[in-house]
């Protein structure tokens, strides 16, 4: 028996070699999935932290997308609108305009600060001209006329503080006339002030809104320009002033008061009467029927032929750029006849641009626009607004502004 057992051939197991054996002998074996790739593998429980946070990534760039399209509709609003306006310049305003302006005025006081002219320097050795007429023609006169402006050093340069007429052939009493000026010589002799003496009894200034300025509710802006039928009496257009927005400042045309006045902001007014007027407003402030037009500005930067001694408050000089800043800068000024007189510089604080506007016989007196892109004063040398010129070369915009719509609000003057 054991002998028998010992040759017996071994039991095959049922389990290798049953009756299944043929069936499954053929079938290749599943392939196992390396441990690497197990591992790259992303759960697919809902559950695990990875999926969370690739779908919090997902939400985040959606929603910041979403939020993004109206900003970009808004943007391409308004740099593909019909516009004199630089497409640089309307995306710095647009900026301003979406909650910007904080970072927009600082990278701007930073850049005018680091530009700021150098005291001293090479003294001029001319003046820019200004106007068509000669000062000669002038001689005999029988109308007030504004004494010539007396030079801040000496010896004078040619033309210096003389006034001369804007337009030729308009006799012994012109109604506009212009000259030049250094107004700080001793410490920055190559700055020279531009002023024209407007006279209010022999003209009629209009004050038209523009495209987006002021930022009010009106039932028509008008033409937004020069009307083309009033420019065979057009003497010469300026600037307005800040952004409603900026100066906190109230704005009435017509007897209508789109922007309420505020009381004690400097204003530019024209009366029903004809009589003009720059003054600190006192009064009602959404009702003014005697008013032709009202404008205001920040504070009065001259006060009884003095520098208001406001100017020493910056917190009130805006949003923009404030009152120290030496920056391209405009204004305008009542003198004691009741005549007008505008002035322009570069490199202009308030301060400084107040003290050309008293030598320039200001009595009172408030800021215009700043920046060389929003200052203007053109003459036109013949009726029909034809030979335009600016009042000084350096003015950023051609003397051709305002004879097309414009964005913002500004001034002409007509001969009566």
């Amino acid at each position: 028996m054991a002998s028998e057992e010992l040759t017996r051939p071994a039991r095959r197991s049922r389990a290798h070699f049953g009756p299944q054996a043929g069936a499954n002998a053929d079938r290749p074996l599943p392939r196992t999935r390396p441990a690497s790739a197990a591992r790259r593998r992303p759960p697919s429980h809902p559950g695990s932290g990875e999926t969370l946070a690739f779908r919090l990534r997902r939400i985040a760039i959606a929603g910041a997308i979403i939020a993004l399209i109206p900003a970009s509709i808004s943007y391409l609003q308004r740099i593909t609108e019909a516009s004199n306006t630089s497409i640089s310049i309307r995306s710095v305003e647009w900026l301003r305009s979406n909650g910007a302006a904080g970072l927009v005025n600082s990278i701007e006081s930073i850049y005018y600060s680091l530009t700021a002219p150098e005291k001293g320097g090479p003294a001029l050795r001319k003046l820019p001209h200004v106007g068509i007429g000669s000062a000669a023609a002038a001689g005999q006169t029988s109308e007030y006329r504004p004494p010539n402006i007396v030079p801040l050093t000496h010896p004078a340069l040619p033309g210096e503080g003389v006034w001369v007429p804007a337009r030729a052939g308009q006799g012994a009493d012109p109604p506009l006339l212009l000259t030049t000026f250094r107004s700080e010589p001793a410490e920055y002799p190559r700055i020279v002030a531009g002023v024209g003496w407007i006279n209010t009894h022999k003209t009629n200034i209009v004050l038209y809104p523009g495209q987006l300025q002021p930022s009010v509710e009106m039932p028509t802006r008008g033409p937004e320009e020069v009307p083309p039928s009033q420019r065979y009496k057009l003497l010469a257009t300026f600037n307005s002033a800040f952004k409603l927005e900026d100066s906190n400042g109230g704005f009435a045309l017509n007897g209508h008061v789109y922007a309420p006045l505020r009381d004690g902001q400097a204003t530019f007014v024209k009366y029903a009467n004809g009589t003009y007027d720059v003054l600190a407003w006192h009064g009602s402030g959404t009702y003014a029927p005697n008013v032709v037009f009202a404008r205001q500005n920040l504070p009065l930067i001259v006060e009884e032929g003095h520098r208001s001694p406001r100017l020493s408050n910056s917190a009130e000089w805006g949003a923009t750029l404030g009152n120290a800043v030496r920056v391209w800068r405009s204004g305008i000024g009542i003198d004691s006849h009741g005549d007008l007189i505008y002035a322009a510089a570069n490199d202009q604080t308030a301060e400084s641009l107040a003290d050309i506007l008293i030598h320039a016989g200001a009595v009172r007196a408030m800021e215009l626009d700043i920046n060389s892109y929003w200052i203007s004063f053109n003459t036109y040398g013949a009726p029909g607004a034809r030979d335009p010129q600016k009042l000084l070369s350096e003015i950023e915009r051609p003397a051709t502004r305002y004879l097309e719509p414009d964005e913002r609000d500004f001034f002409a003057v007509y001969e009566q």
